[in-house]
C-alpha cells in the first residue's frame, strides 16, 4: 500500500485547484471587461450631451446680446450724425481727426496730456485694445522725440490695461461713465479733465475709435492746443473782440471747445464699440453653432 504523508496530499490538492481558480479569475475579468467599457461609454455620452446644452445656452446669450446691440448701434448712430454737424465749427478751429496709423506725432508740443476714450465693458472685440497699442505707439514716439505725455483715461477696461503699462503715467481716470451719451455729460468729463490740469499742457490729445460701419472702425486723434500766442501767433486774428474781454473769451472758447471734441469723439467711439460688439457676438453665436454640430456628431458616434 502506498502511504502518503498529509502534507504531501495538501501539496497536491493545491496544485490540482490552481488551473480551476485561474480559469475562475479570466472568467471574471472577461465578464467585467464589457461592463468597464459600457460604464465609461455611458460617462461620456453624458458629458457631450450636457456639453452640447450648455454651448446651446451660450448661444442663446450671445444671439440676445447681438440683437440688443444691433438696437442700440440704431440709436448710437443717429447720435454720432448729431455730434458730427454739432462739432463741425471744432474743426474749423484745430481741423480733421487723423489717423493713428503710420502717424509719427511730430506735431505733438513738448508736453501733451493724451486722453484716452475707452469702454466700461468687454465683449467688444478689440475696441479697447486697439486704443492701448495706440497709447504705446504714440507715447513711444515721444519719448524718442524728447517730448513728454501723461495720460488721462476714461473707461474702465481701458485704466485696466494702461495701468498695467504706464501707472506713472495716468493722471486721472473716470469710470461707469453714464450710457447713451450727451452733451452734459461731456462737459461733466471736460470739468474733470481741466480739473485734474489739463490747461496746464500744451496740447490735448484726444485718442478713440472712429466709426466706418458696422464691422469697421479705425484709430484716429485729434490735437487740441490752447489760444495763446502773440503777434503774428495771437489766435483769432480774424475776429474783433470787445477791448479787455478777448483773453476771458478765448479761456470760455477753449472749455467749449474741448466739451465739443470730447462729445463728438465719444458718440463716434460709442457707435464703433456697439458696432463691434455686434460683430463679436455674431461670430461666436456662428462658433457656437459650429461646435454644437461637431459634438452632436460625436455624441451620435458614441451611442452607436
Amino acid at each position: 500500500p502506498l502511504l502518503l504523508s498529509f502534507g504531501t496530499l495538501r501539496s497536491i490538492s493545491i496544485t490540482t485547484m490552481l488551473p480551476r481558480i485561474a480559469q475562475q479569475a479570466t472568467r471574471a475579468a472577461a465578464r467585467a471587461a464589457p461592463r468597464s467599457v459600457i460604464a465609461r461609454g455611458m460617462a461620456t455620452e453624458k458629458q457631450i450631451w450636457n456639453q452640447i446644452q450648455s454651448t446651446k445656452n451660450i448661444q442663446k446669450i450671445t444671439s440676445s446680446m447681438k440683437m440688443v446691440s444691433a438696437a442700440k448701434l440704431k440709436g448710437d448712430e443717429g447720435r454720432r450724425m448729431t455730434a458730427i454737424s454739432f462739432n463741425n465749427w471744432a474743426e474749423a478751429l484745430n481741423g480733421p481727426p487723423k489717423l493713428v496709423e503710420d502717424s509719427t506725432f511730430e506735431e505733438l508740443p513738448q508736453r501733451s496730456l493724451i486722453v484716452t476714450l475707452q469702454s466700461d465693458k468687454g465683449l467688444c472685440g478689440g475696441i479697447n485694445s486697439f486704443i492701448t497699442k495706440s497709447v504705446k505707439t504714440c507715447v513711444a514716439a515721444l519719448k524718442e522725440q524728447g517730448k513728454e505725455a501723461d495720460i488721462a483715461v476714461i473707461g474702465d477696461k481701458g485704466r485696466g490695461q494702461l495701468r498695467r503699462i504706464y501707472p506713472e503715467l495716468i493722471q486721472v481716470s473716470m469710470t461707469e461713465v453714464l450710457s447713451p451719451g450727451n452733451f452734459t455729460l461731456a462737459s461733466a468729463l471736460a470739468s474733470e479733465l481741466i480739473a485734474a490740469g489739463a490747461g496746464d499742457y500744451d496740447a490735448v490729445v484726444l485718442m478713440y475709435n472712429s466709426f466706418k460701419n458696422a464691422a469697421t472702425y479705425t484709430q484716429a486723434y485729434k490735437v487740441i492746443k490752447p489760444f495763446s500766442g502773440e503777434g503774428e501767433d495771437e489766435p483769432l486774428l480774424a475776429y474783433e473782440f470787445e477791448p479787455d474781454t478777448k483773453q476771458e473769451v478765448l479761456t470760455d472758447l477753449q472749455e467749449y471747445l474741448l466739451t465739443s471734441q470730447i462729445y463728438h469723439s465719444w458718440m463716434d467711439g460709442a457707435a464703433a464699440e456697439q458696432g463691434s460688439r455686434m460683430t463679436a457676438m455674431e461670430n461666436a453665436s456662428k462658433n457656437a453653432g459650429e461646435l454644437i454640430g461637431s459634438l452632436t456628431l460625436q455624441y451620435n458616434r458614441a451611442r452607436q
